[in-house]
């Protein structure tokens, strides 16, 4: 099944509703950086929800991070979000894999931990970046974007992510579910979608179970209009060029190491773990190149991104 990202309204157009399906994303992100099942599931449901936020910007120009850590294993998770819908992301240490004792399931909560904050920074663009930051309230992700939600953005919500991981580590089932109140909703509206999220089975095995994204919300909604639908998938805009930027930030004498000590280097991107790799004649050409240009042109090349 394709990922693909579904935009709706409900109850007469009263309540928000966004739903991914992010299988392919997700399998894509735990293979780029090696992950084990809890942090595969964990990355999978924060790149999930950063679909569905990414897809919310209204300028095509902006750009949104989630940043998370709650004190556990798993360091901290890192998500950029972007108005397609397309998103990258890493976390601090791939290799965390716990279970809850009583029910076998992935302890994403445990993993992330809850002592700690998320917090989501929008980059408008502008001279100044805006940002929300809750505390976090068990570490599962669905529940502290809910709260996130509700108290810094004052939009009443409930979020659904889930991602299924298979015996061979490889995720197997990954999507999500947002809703939310709008300002004209009235209570029948409350009333309506909470009965829905107490009835409604984890994300991830609704999509294993082969239901589109379409499926889903036709069979929790009964007066569903859907908006807009949308394809989504893990991408990184970093390139070889974007690596000689990368190496402007080292002082001369770093990049003279490089060349002299080390003849050659690799640089790895830290979002979806492609290799850059420069010879020691690359390396040569582009310090002639800085020398030629001057300092600065130089300097002013690192300000690019």
């Amino acid at each position: 099944m394709e990922d693909t990202l579904i935009k709706a309204l409900a109850c007469e157009g009263r309540v928000r509703v966004i739903i991914a399906a992010s299988t392919n994303l997700c399998e894509e992100a735990r293979k780029r950086h090696d992950c084990w099942p809890t942090a595969a599931a964990a990355l999978g449901r924060v790149l999930t929800i950063g679909s569905i936020m990414g897809s919310m910007q209204k300028n095509q120009d902006e750009k949104l991070t989630i940043q998370i850590n709650g004190g556990g294993p798993i360091g901290t998770i890192l998500v950029d979000c972007f108005p397609d819908g397309n998103v990258r992301g890493f976390v601090s240490d791939p290799h965390v894999h716990m279970t809850y004792n009583d029910t076998g399931k992935l302890a994403v909560g445990i993993a992330v931990g809850k002592e700690g904050t998320l917090k989501v920074i929008r980059d408008l663009g502008m001279k100044d970046d805006f940002a929300g930051t809750v505390n976090l309230q068990t570490g599962e992700i669905g529940d502290d974007f809910a709260y996130y939600f509700t108290v810094s953005e004052q939009t009443p919500s409930a979020v659904s992510l889930g991602v299924l991981v298979d015996t061979d580590n490889s995720v197997i089932a990954a999507g999500g579910l947002l809703i939310q109140m709008l300002p004209d909703a009235i209570e029948e509206d409350i009333e309506k979608v909470e009965a829905i999220v107490k009835q409604l089975k984890p994300m991830s095995a609704l999509i294993h179970e082969g239901n589109s994204p379409e499926d889903i919300l036709h069979q929790y909604f009964d007066d569903i209009e859907i908006l807009e639908k949308q394809p989504i998938r893990f991408t990184c805009s970093c390139s070889k060029t974007t690596m000689k930027r990368a190496l402007l930030t080292l002082s001369k004498e770093e990049r003279r190491k490089l060349i002299e000590e080390d003849h050659g280097c690799e640089i790895t991107c830290h979002w979806c773990n492609e290799h850059y790799t420069f010879s020691e004649d690359e390396l040569i050409d582009l310090e002639n190149f800085y020398e030629s240009v001057g300092t600065k042109h130089v300097e002013d090349q690192k300000h690019i991104h």
